[in-house]
Order: structure tokens, then C-alpha cells, then sequence
């Protein structure tokens, strides 16, 4: 087997020889998976993206011990979410990417000890699991999907090295969380082509890593601050197609900043390319509260 293009073998402490990893992208296999894959106990690397996969994933997979990859992206994997995988104790990088798999996200996946969670292009739906916040991944793609409700309220709401989050082309409501000002690490938030409404928290402000901030093609309302305009690390600022009444004169210093600065189709009075005036004279969501918390307080950083 070792032989094989793709098939990486090593040598035990008796320095019997065992398969490690293996690596068949772009490989133009087709079929299902095997539950045989199990016997390879000591692989820790399986790379089978991009081909023409079917079926389900086997619950004996849930028998890699020390699989620490698994990437079965861009193949034609159906069923619900393979919860077996979720037993395996050294999985670090989960990638189920353009697939066509279904129904709820699990609540457990967010707690498991997973620094990549790559779920984006299925078909998932429901809400996202409130375990949201509990995640150490630094990257989480959601995009893409069918899923409903609010972004957790935990999200940020514990320490975390986040760095990406794609919530994008979903069928989100309800507000942007107070708490992702609190995600420290954050380069980049998509939330755009959702339902959200409200204001951009203030608490944005704290995003100090933040380069790329989309929440184009939603219904999200008020003046846009100088708190988020303001942010040093930013590169593209996307608020298209949304409620926005107005912006500050931080923001209008964007393009001086030789940042990308799209707020086309919104309500600002005496700015070109904004919705017609009676699409704005009823602003979606206008009554809705985005303090969801008892007594919480807004979080902002301002300006350095």
C-alpha cells in the first residue's frame, strides 16, 4: 500500500511499517467510504477533497485515534452531520466543505478542542448551537447554508483566538452580538446576504486586528460611528444594501485611507446610489433592542 502516490507510511516503535497519512486530492476517486479506513489506526493526516465521494461517512471512522486532519471538502457527501467524527480526540482541522450535507449543527462540535471548523457550501439548517462562543478555532465558515435565528448571544463571550468567522448567505435575523467586540484576535466578519437589523454595536470599535468587516445585504439601520470607521487595521468596510441613515466625517476619510468603502443603496440623504426614499421611510426592525443581556452595558473601546 505504501507504494501507492499518496499513501504515506512510516515505522512504529517495533518499526513495523504503518500508514500515516493520506493525501488523494484531486484524485478522481469516486464511491463511498469504507468502514476498513478504521484499520489504519495510525494515520493522522486523510486528505480526500475534491472528488466525487458519495454516501455517508461511516461510523467507524470514529476508530482514527490519531487523526489530527480530516478534509473530505468538494466531494458529494450527503446525511446529517457526521457526529462520529466529533469522537475522535486528536482532531484539530475539520473541513466537510461543498458537500451536501444536512439538518443541525451539532451543539457538541463547538466544544470540541478544533482550531479550523470549515462547514460552509451544504446544506445545513436550524440555528446556530448557543455553544458557539465555547470554541477555540481560529477559524469558523459558516457561509453558505440554510440556517435561521440569531447569532448566539456567547458569541465572544469567552476567551478565544478567533481570527476568521463567515456567517455569509444564510437566513440570519435579529442583531449583530455586543459581544464580538470582545473577539480581540478578529480579522475578519462576514455576515452579509442575512436578514440582521439594528445597529452595528459599538463594541466593533474593539476590533483592533479587524481587516475585512461585511455586513452588506442586510437590514441594519442607524448612523454608522466613527468607532467602526475608525478602526486602524481596516481594509474593506462593506455596508451595501442595508437602512444606514448617514455616516461621520472618520468614515468619509476611508478613501484617503486607500480603504474599500462600499455603502451604496442605504437611506444617506445627499449621497448617490442610495435606495429610493420610500423604501426608507420604514426602516426594518426599527424597534427591535439589540441588549439582549439584563443590565448589560455597551462595551466600546473609541479611538486610539
Amino acid at each position: 500500500m505504501c507504494d501507492y502516490k499518496g499513501v504515506f507510511c512510516g515505522q512504529d516503535s517495533s518499526r513495523k511499517t504503518i500508514v500515516v497519512g493520506i493525501d488523494l486530492n484531486h484524485g478522481g476517486l469516486e464511491g463511498i467510504l469504507v468502514k476498513e479506513l478504521s484499520l489504519l489506526q495510525d494515520m493522522s493526516l486523510l486528505h480526500l477533497n475534491s472528488n466525487r465521494f458519495t454516501g455517508t461517512i461511516p461510523d467507524s471512522l470514529k476508530d482514527l485515534f490519531t487523526l489530527s486532519e480530516l478534509d473530505l471538502s468538494n466531494n458529494q457527501f450527503s446525511g446529517s452531520f457526521p457526529t462520529t467524527i466529533l469522537q475522535l480526540p486528536n482532531l484539530v482541522y475539520l473541513d466537510l466543505r461543498f458537500n451536501l450535507f444536512s439538518g443541525p449543527i451539532p451543539d457538541i462540535l463547538f466544544t470540541k478542542n478544533l482550531d479550523a471548523i470549515l462547514l460552509n457550501n451544504n446544506e445545513f439548517d436550524g440555528r446556530i448551537p448557543q455553544s458557539l462562543g465555547n470554541s477555540p478555532a481560529s477559524v469558523i465558515n459558516l457561509a453558505n447554508n440554510k440556517l435561521t435565528g440569531d447569532i448566539p448571544i456567547s458569541f465572544g463571550y469567552s476567551s478565544s483566538g478567533l481570527k476568521e468567522i463567515l456567517f455569509l448567505n444564510n437566513r440570519l435575523t435579529g442583531c449583530i452580538p455586543q459581544g464580538i467586540g470582545l473577539w480581540s484576535d478578529l480579522q475578519v466578519f462576514d455576515a452579509s446576504f442575512n436578514s440582521l437589523m439594528g445597529h452595528i454595536p459599538d463594541s466593533v470599535s474593539c476590533l483592533e486586528d479587524i481587516e475585512v468587516l461585511n455586513v452588506a445585504h442586510n437590514k441594519l439601520s442607524g448612523e454608522l460611528p466613527d468607532l467602526v470607521c475608525g478602526l486602524k487595521s481596516l481594509m474593506n468596510l462593506s455596508v451595501a444594501y442595508n437602512f444606514f441613515s448617514g455616516f461621520s466625517q472618520e468614515c468619509a476619510k476611508l478613501y484617503g485611507r486607500n480603504v474599500g468603502f462600499d455603502f451604496a443603496l442605504n437611506c444617506i440623504p445627499g449621497r448617490q446610489m442610495q435606495r429610493p426614499e420610500p423604501e426608507c421611510a420604514m426602516i426594518p426592525g426599527g424597534s427591535l433592542s439589540c441588549l439582549r443581556i439584563p443590565n448589560m452595558r455597551s462595551i466600546s473601546c473609541g479611538i486610539a
